[in-house]
């Protein structure tokens, strides 16, 4: 391996509005060493997540810290191989999900790893029904939301990563399951093969009309991806006591300037709850997560769809894209081989 160079991709520039190619930056570098307790991991998935915008922007992040400098490796979660060890509790040949960023090759003392076993799951969904999206739709629902068996559960973004699963264990749980996505492909999808009761096309119909007559008595839970126009027409027929998770609001992520608020009167008419959250803030949760979510994935419970671009220099295109609603499914980047995966 002494030859490699590690490919990385780099933030070069604060995107101001929806970021372009020109923000990222294709760079080579050492392959990275390992010193003492340390391993070199060989990254085989990348996750694309909508909160990468946000830590594009100068500042402190909505999770406390520093978002990354300029010139540095853009982050993310990670699939990877581990190449070589100096730590006995992550041997060569274990697989691991970890938060290497945007790049080929990285080094890491082993915290905060977990080891994957490829013979329960493919790895890649440690990235998506069994990772990070997952816990957060399972603690997002069942904590905040707090469904119970006949209510109505609303998701928007519902055939992505987090709302599918949204929808799909609010049926497990009893709900009538509603989403609300950008397509006629995704809404076929998020009804015949995610099993929800309905999905409104919010970019084809009226959205308040579409919405009520998918909720005949109301919105008990709207679990909330985008803000914006849903998110108005959700409030309008909110019940009594309704629960509101705000996951996030990527309707604005590119916004240069906060666009015109919903109208939150319903909020306090109907005493609703409405509360963000962020999902790090619950790890805690992991091990119920993980005890609950596996079975039900293991048991074809859950379904899921992945899109997944191949290449790293593929990664800021994909990201861009998903910025504008045009994945479908979890995205994620395939960097390097799986071998895992059996050849044809």
């Amino acid at each position: 391996m002494q030859n490699l160079l590690n490919r990385q991709v780099l933030l070069r520039n604060r995107p101001k509005g929806e970021p372009k190619a020109a923000d990222f930056e294709l760079a080579e570098s050492p392959l990275p060493v390992p010193g003492d307790g340390e391993i070199l991991c060989r990254t085989i998935y990348l996750s694309l997540d909508p909160y990468m915008r946000g830590r594009m922007n100068e500042g402190r992040s909505y999770t406390g810290g520093m978002n990354p400098a300029l010139g540095s490796v853009m982050i993310g979660g990670t699939v990877s191989e581990v190449m070589e060890s100096n730590n006995p509790a992550f041997p060569r040949g274990a697989f691991v999900l970890g938060f290497n960023g945007w790049q080929a090759y990285a080094v890491s003392s082993g915290a905060g790893l977990r080891k994957l076993d490829p013979k329960t799951a493919p790895l890649s969904t440690a990235l998506g029904v069994l990772g990070m999206p997952g816990l957060t739709a399972y603690v997002g629902l069942l904590d905040i939301g707090r469904p119970k068996p006949g209510e109505t559960v609303v998701v928007s973004a519902a055939s992505g990563a987090v709302g599918s699963l949204v929808g799909q264990i609010a049926k497990l749980k009893g709900c009538r399951a509603v989403g609300v996505a950008g397509s006629p492909e995704k809404c076929a999808w998020v009804v015949k093969e995610a099993g929800f009761d309905a999905c409104v096309n919010y970019k084809s119909e009226p959205l308040r009309p579409a919405l009520q007559k998918a909720c005949p008595s109301g919105i008990d839970v709207y679990f909330d991806n985008v803000g914006g126009d849903v998110l108005a027409a959700a409030l309008t027929l909110i019940n009594q006591n309704a629960r509101i998770p705000l996951c996030g609001l990527i309707s604005q992520y590119n916004a240069t300037e906060l666009p015109p608020g919903p109208n939150l009167a319903p909020i306090l008419v109907n005493r609703a709850l409405i509360k963000g959250f962020i999902v790090s803030d619950h790890m805690d949760r992991l091990a119920d997560f993980l005890r609950d979510m596996s079975p039900w994935y293991r048991e074809g419970k859950l379904t899921h769809r992945e899109d997944v671009v191949v290449g790293l220099e593929q990664a800021p295109q994909a990201l861009i894209g998903l910025l504008r609603g045009r994945n479908f499914g979890k995205l994620v980047v395939k960097v390097g081989e799986d071998p895992t995966l059996k050849s044809c």
